[in-house]
């Protein structure tokens, strides 16, 4: 147990700010701080760091506390872990009287896996400098390879002797109990034999962001296929390999000072780069990019370039991670290593400043690379052609800024001479199905304005649009789309939630998969599902003063074309009152009428087909298109009879 005054000195010492910016990338707001906030994903920063108070905040996920409950929360570990963590951190001794039993059991198997782990790298750095085995075999292979005794050091690289059980006994006989010892995976049991999963392998520590090791990477050096060259350490309480990135504990600093992240495959180039001079780089230790990992990345820094090496297939297979990162809201920028390179042979044969300046002068942003590389491949196949656009356009998709993914549309059309209207169009329905398929699993549909109920309008109607309330819906939605006009009960909760106007027409068109015909119209409303998704509100200046000029002047001319009276209510000869008043009405009449147009565009459609089905003699066609017809003209009459019920 740590003593009373000890606890009080690490509590004096730690500085907030300079605790928290280990793991997350600070930046100065006024007399706070802000950045991401590491416990939920987030992007707009709402997480404050307070160094007056000593404390921090987060607005979004609200958890709170000082710079030891910051630690606790972010490593998942005990008090007088995080204690211990901060003592270490400012060089404080830290004074411990004996556990007792009790209190030895009471210990959590997080603690235990850890302490494990570094006896572990302890055990293997002293095999690899001071046995014959491992300076022979392990020493040698890092020296061939030109790591240096600094990058040994800083990366606490290893050695595990081929005798099978050398470890385990080793750790058993230091104390360790079997149970944690197996749990790290450190051993394998398997018919009452224990092996030493990494036996005979040179290891790579794997480190957390607070510098604990909690699992290893193993490579064999021996040319055996029926064992896998590298190997790394299996899923536990403190290693989740979708969550980590090797590197990220000694290049977190880097990647804040420069703003800019490198991110390669493997271990061996993280550590070639790293000697390099090269010290902002991680690996994805020779997984597929995840989530988490780029989250990781994103709380460091927005700017990720990605290092391939020059094997055609591996890029192809890896550009996955590029959509990750683009979704994430990163720039992402990409460099191909000349063929038969990767970033450790480059470095090693070419030196600090050839590669240094190698990849300053090659590297190039996702959209060109992806292109150039598709493109190579597609040449002048027409339908090989189709499929790289709808690849790329996959990509720009994901992008949540919507200036962002302007600029990647207009630039991806110059490069393809594609019209970008088209790319745009595509972009609309890309986002659309994601949508979609994301709200079949969380979507709450909102309770309708009042209890009359607005028929969707059918599946089978997809290809027909109606522009003429397009424009009276934009205009809506951007002179009132925070005005709350109705309630609704979560069914998680069971308690009332506001219905704004913008979510009243986003539900409306999602839930009937409506798309918008003109396309400035479909790039304000995608813009304003943007903003409410993210939790802001819909403020009419976003629009009129956004950097788009199309945007801005199409949305001040929507805004100021009518000051107070919406053109249906006139219509209606209503008395004239502030159509705010009567927005639920105005709203319900608007989307009747607009359903009510395509459904009878929808119907023309039909019935012009089904004229061509009679021509055809296609009696299977015929049937089908009979009953979308008398369907189609129950749901006419359904809508014209609740327009006709409509009060303004």
């Amino acid at each position: 147990m740590i003593d009373h005054l000890t606890v009080e000195k690490i509590l004096d010492t730690a500085e907030i700010v300079d605790v928290i910016q280990d793991f997350v990338n600070l930046r100065r707001r006024g007399v706070n701080y802000m950045g991401l906030c590491p416990f939920h994903n987030e992007k707009t920063p709402s997480f404050t760091v307070s160094p007056s108070k000593g404390i921090f905040k987060c607005f979004g996920c609200g958890k709170g506390g000082n710079a030891v409950n910051f630690v606790m929360e972010h490593e998942h570990i005990s008090y007088p872990e995080a204690l211990r963590y901060l003592a270490k951190k400012y060089g404080i001794e830290v004074e411990e009287r004996e556990l007792s039993e009790e209190e030895k059991k009471l210990s959590t198997e997080k603690d235990s896996l850890a302490i494990v782990n570094s006896f572990a790298a302890g055990y293997f750095s002293n095999n690899l400098l001071n046995t014959d085995e491992g300076i022979e075999i392990g020493l040698s292979y890092f020296k061939e390879r030109g790591f240096n005794e600094y990058i040994i050091n800083e990366f606490q690289l290893g050695y595990s002797h081929e005798e099978k059980d050398a470890f385990t006994n080793q750790a058993l006989k230091s104390g360790y109990k079997l149970e944690y010892i197996e749990k790290t995976g450190l051993t394998i049991i398997k018919d009452n034999y224990k092996i030493d999963r990494f036996a005979g392998r040179v290891m790579f520590p794997i480190f957390s962001l607070s510098g604990q090791i909690i699992g290893f990477g193993g490579r064999i050096l021996k040319n055996d296929k029926k064992v896998a060259k590298y190997l790394n350490s299996p899923e536990s309480s403190i290693y989740n390999k979708s969550k980590v990135l090797y590197g990220l504990f000694q290049a977190k600093q880097e990647i804040i000072k420069n703003d800019k992240c490198y991110l390669v495959e493997g271990y061996t180039d993280v550590l070639s780069l790293f000697m390099s001079g090269i010290k902002n780089v991680v690996a994805s230790s020779g997984t597929s990019l995840t989530q988490d990992q780029t989250r990781l990345i994103h709380r460091f820094t927005e700017n990720v370039t990605i290092l391939y090496d020059g094997d055609a297939a591996g890029i192809k297979a890896s550009l996955r991670g590029i959509d990750i990162l683009l979704e994430e809201g990163l720039n992402v920028r990409i460099l191909l290593f000349p063929e038969n390179e990767d970033p450790d042979s480059f470095s090693r044969k070419n030196g600090s400043s050839v590669t240094i300046d190698y990849i300053n002068s090659n590297e190039e942003d996702f959209i060109r690379f992806k292109t150039r590389l598709l493109n190579e491949e597609a040449k002048n196949d027409p339908i090989k052609r189709s499929a790289l656009i709808t690849d790329i356009v996959k990509s720009i998709a994901v992008i949540s800024n919507n200036i962002k993914q302007s600029v990647y549309i207009q630039e991806c059309s110059r490069i393809l001479d594609i019209d970008e209207n088209v790319l745009y169009s595509e972009v609309a329905k890309i986002k659309r199905r994601k949508y979609e398929e994301a709200k079949k699993q969380e979507y709450k549909s909102v309770v309708p304005v009042n209890t009359k109920t607005i028929p969707p309008v059918p599946s089978y109607i997809d290809k027909v649009y109606y522009e003429a309330q397009e424009y009276e819906i934009i205009r809506l939605l951007l002179l009132y789309g925070n005005k709350v006009i109705s309630e609704y009960i979560d069914t998680v909760t069971s308690e009332k939630r506001p219905v704004t106007v913008a979510a009243y027409i986003i539900d409306q068109l999602r839930n009937d998969q409506l798309e918008m015909k003109n396309i400035m119209n479909q790039k304000i409303f995608s813009l304003a599902e943007e903003v409410l998704n993210s939790g802001n509100q819909i403020v009419t200046e976003y629009f009129t003063k956004h950097p788009d000029p199309e945007i801005s002047m199409l949305s001040a001319n929507i805004c100021s074309s009518r000051d107070q009276l919406s053109p249906l209510w006139e219509k209606r000869g209503s008395p004239l009152l502030k159509e705010d008043k009567k927005l639920p009405e105005i709203l319900e009449d608007l989307f009747i009428k607009y359903k009510l147009n395509i459904v009878k565009e929808g119907k023309k459609d039909l019935t012009e087909r089904l004229k061509k089905a009679k021509a055809d003699l296609n009696e299977d066609e015929i049937e089908e298109l009979i009953k979308k017809i008398a369907n189609t003209n129950e749901i006419i009459k359904k809508l014209s009879y609740i327009q006709s019920r409509v009060i303004l």
